[in-house]
Parts: C-alpha cells; structure tokens; sequence
C-alpha cells in the first residue's frame, strides 16, 4: 500500500483514466455501483454481524469486529496527507470507503468460519464497490490502497482472534 502510494502520489495512471472515462461513458448509471460502498449499509452489515459474534459468544471477534473499522479508518487519515494525492480538491489515497467495505467484508468472513460463499460473497461485493468508486469519487488505485489496507487489517484480526473454520454441517 506505501509502495502504490508513493507510485500515484502525484496523479492519475492510465488505467485511473481507464476508469474515469468508462464512468462518464456510463453516465449516472455509474452511481448505481456506489450501493455496495454506502457507509451505511456498510455499517449496518457490521452492526449485524456484531450481534451475531456476540451471540455465538466470539467475544474476541466481536471486539474486533468494534474496534478494526475505526483502527482502518483512522489509518487512512493519517496517512492520506502524508500522500497527500487529490481528486477533486480532496485527499484521495487510499480510499477510504473501500478500507471500510473491505475490511467489514472481511470481518464478516470471517464470522462466517471462512467459508467459501462467504469470501465469494465479500469479494463479489467489495469488487461491486471499488468499481463505482473507481468511475466516481477515487482513481482506481485509490481503491486498490484501500484494498490492500483493509485487507492488512483483516490479517491481523484473523490472527488475534484467532478464527475457526465454519463447522462443517
């Protein structure tokens, strides 16, 4: 993620442009992809699966699922002026609605014993959104940090609490 910052700090690459011209070309249907990155519907996903943690009593994983949002989200301030990249007079990278989606997706992942129609789930979703940002309010590589961000958190929680495999039925 530092390395793609430092790479993008002083503007787009092709393929953000790639992506810039695919979503004027798309019109206002490109907003229709920004559903899967909406803070709220984000939020309350997390919310959800908080309560279902609690009630599995995965209480370290519930804690987790609390604090790691925050933790991703308060990496990408910090870090966003250090790069100190803009798009439309904001600081762009990364981005940090797909730390947030990814790193809730992964949350949830792991919820759900790692299993396969959860990460295709998450990756399904977390693709959705990085793309209608892409064409919007990021450059792609903005959301490939943001990516790689929430990813690293993920990592870490899965090592800290220690996930199990979802129990076999």
């Amino acid at each position: 993620m530092v390395l793609l910052g430092w790479a993008v700090r002083t503007g787009p690459v092709p393929i953000d442009m790639w992506f810039q011209r695919l979503g004027h070309g798309m019109g206002s249907f490109r907003h229709a992809f920004l559903v899967f990155s909406e803070p709220i519907a984000v939020t309350v996903a997390l919310l959800i699966g908080v309560i279902v943690a609690v009630r599995r009593r995965r209480t370290r994983l519930a804690l987790a699922m609390v604090v790691s949002p925050l933790l991703a989200i308060g990496i990408v301030r910090i870090c966003k002026p250090i790069f100190g990249r803009e798009k439309g007079g904001d600081l762009a990278y990364p981005s940090g609605h797909t730390t947030f989606l990814v790193t809730v997706a992964g949350l949830l992942v792991l919820l759900a014993g790692v299993a396969l129609w959860a990460v295709m789930v998450a990756l399904t979703v977390s693709l959705l959104g990085m793309f209608g940002l892409s064409m919007t309010f990021h450059y792609f590589t903005d959301t490939i940090g943001g990516l790689l961000l929430g990813t690293s958190v993920v990592c870490v929680v899965a090592i800290l609490a220690r996930a199990e495999p979802a129990p076999r039925s």
